[in-house]
């Protein structure tokens, strides 16, 4: 039975950056929005199960709510069994449950720090993912009835994982030799000792920045990459940046409207299993965009590029190659001329 799960996480895009840059509140009415129109295209390619993630705003409930008459669904629609905590514990939790459960592709709703959990979760697991929040670079602007048809041509085996799917980068963090926890796109050091607010907008405090990937049309700190030199997802190296005193200053658009100087000591192009030591000790590292990890001043902390982070769709890719392969004409009697 062709299952798709899906991960849609009512606080992303509410976040500080609202407060000290000029971003817009993305709301969960909005979430439900998109959610209907992923469920309309997944039903469209042939998916019969949805499995989902609850959550405290109920967001596929709502969207199955509107669903009705010529719209109705005729998948089945299963609730995960699963507590809720209301913190980024629920979509770890899910996306392992629906690892699982053996579902075809998990699609997301949120930014990249959501997208970080549910990889860290979803094993061999594909992901659609649908940029609702801030600053993101992960997951992208999709429309929802897209997102949906190429999950489900993924999770249908309409389209052979080998031409829909993109093996993505992603960061390891080492703490005194042992795996701490990992970045999709960047980690940022930042010379503080408490987590605070999760969000970055001060560039005072950025002392060394590693990232998985980078370009000038980025908002946040891959911005700064970009400005450097454009680094895109498919290229297989990283960059590490020194930031401080130095000959080299970018623009960096840090957050919505929120554009400053930032001074570069040094930086290079990162091979696939270099490691990179954290030499500013005590501090706090950001984790795709989120103040994360505290660092003593006894630690010992390196960040690994690694090429074998999470399988995403390529949802052009995809579609192109459902086009050519005849899905989506309709036989006679339904709509062909």
């Amino acid at each position: 039975m062709p299952t798709v799960g899906i991960i849609a996480n009512p606080a992303s895009g509410k976040d500080i950056r609202r407060l000290v840059a000029h971003a817009t509140v993305f709301d969960n009415l909005e979430k439900v929005n998109i959610v209907r129109r992923v469920l309309l295209g997944l039903e469209a390619v042939g998916v019969t199960r949805l499995l989902f993630m609850p959550d405290y705003f109920g967001i596929i409930q709502r969207a199955l709510e509107g669903l009705t008459g010529d719209y109705s669904l005729k998948m089945d629609v299963e609730c995960l069994k699963m507590p809720l905590t209301g913190e980024q514990e629920d979509s770890l939790v899910a996306a392992r449950l629906l690892a699982e459960e053996k579902v075809g592709c998990i699609v997301t709703l949120g930014g990249d720090g959501t997208n970080r959990v549910v990889a860290k979760g979803c094993r061999q697991v594909p992901l659609v993912p649908i940029s609702t929040g801030t600053n993101n670079v992960f997951p992208s602007m999709v429309e929802g009835t897209i997102a949906g048809m190429a999950a489900g041509l993924v999770a249908t085996g309409k389209v052979a994982p080998e031409v829909a799917l993109t093996r993505n980068k992603k960061i390891d963090i080492y703490v005194n030799g042992s795996w701490e926890d990992m970045a999709l796109v960047d980690v940022v050091v930042l010379k503080e000792q408490f987590v605070g607010s999760r969000a970055i907008w001060h560039e005072r405090k950025i002392k060394q920045v590693v990232a998985t990937c980078g370009e000038a049309t980025n908002l946040g700190i891959t911005s700064m990459i970009g400005a450097l030199h454009p680094l895109p997802p498919a290229d297989p190296r990283g960059m590490a940046v020194k930031v401080g005193t130095g000959r080299t200053k970018v623009l960096s658009a840090l957050g919505p409207g929120l554009i400053k100087s930032v001074s570069i000591a040094e930086y290079r192009f990162l091979d696939p299993g270099e490691r990179v030591v954290v030499e500013t000790i005590p501090c706090v590292m950001a984790v795709d965009g989120e103040r994360e990890v505290e660092v003593g001043s006894r630690d010992r902390v390196e960040l690994v590029l690694n090429c074998d982070g999470p399988l995403v769709v390529n949802i052009k890719a995809t579609m192109d190659a459902a086009a050519r392969r005849g899905v989506f004409r309709c036989t006679q009697g339904h709509g062909s001329s």
